[in-house]
């Protein structure tokens, strides 16, 4: 077993593996005569040929720490975005690509209001909601090739929480 420590999930931190889609900053367009703030753009979605985009809603059990992680799944030929329908924080693991199979994972524990788009072909663990109910709007290629692959560790990691910005253990 090895311990692996969740961080907190930053854009920067995160940006080799995919997008952080939250609230940042200023509105880019002030829209619906002045009553919403569009922050557009937010996440490189890749659908690759032979594919399109769908919106599929999913409901997943929760976990409670520590959190094994035992395998790690990627999707080829698209990216793959996971919008919480809550504002509760998930856990998201993630390793680079190294000659085709997942170096060492990095885990996130997200902050209210994020969700996280993985660029296409990055490693990473299965949905991870840390509190009920786990349901997440997600956004992916719809397509009729294969766009899954899986890698099982040796041994899996055991993720543990670690402290969040204000410097208390995360939930």
């Amino acid at each position: 077993m090895t311990r692996l420590i969740a961080d907190a999930l930053t854009a920067e931190a995160f940006a080799p593996f995919g997008d952080v889609l939250e609230v940042r900053g200023t509105p880019d367009k002030i829209i619906n005569r002045g009553r919403c703030g569009r922050f557009h753009d937010l996440a490189a979605l890749d659908f690759g040929a032979g594919g399109r985009a769908g919106i599929s809603l999913f409901e997943s059990a929760i976990v409670e720490w520590p959190v094994e992680v035992a395998m790690v799944e990627r999707h080829p030929e698209g990216s793959q975005a996971f919008l919480p329908m809550t504002e509760h924080p998930f856990l998201v693991v993630v390793a680079p690509d190294e000659n085709g199979r997942p170096g060492s994972p990095r885990a996130f524990v997200t902050a209210p209001g994020q969700g996280i788009n993985f660029y296409r072909g990055t490693w990473h663990g299965v949905l991870t909601p840390l509190h009920a109910p786990g349901l997440f709007a997600v956004v992916d290629r719809i397509g009729d090739t294969p766009n899954l692959e899986e890698h099982w560790f040796d041994a899996p990691y055991h993720v543990e929480p670690g402290e969040d910005r204000a410097g208390t253990m995360q939930a």
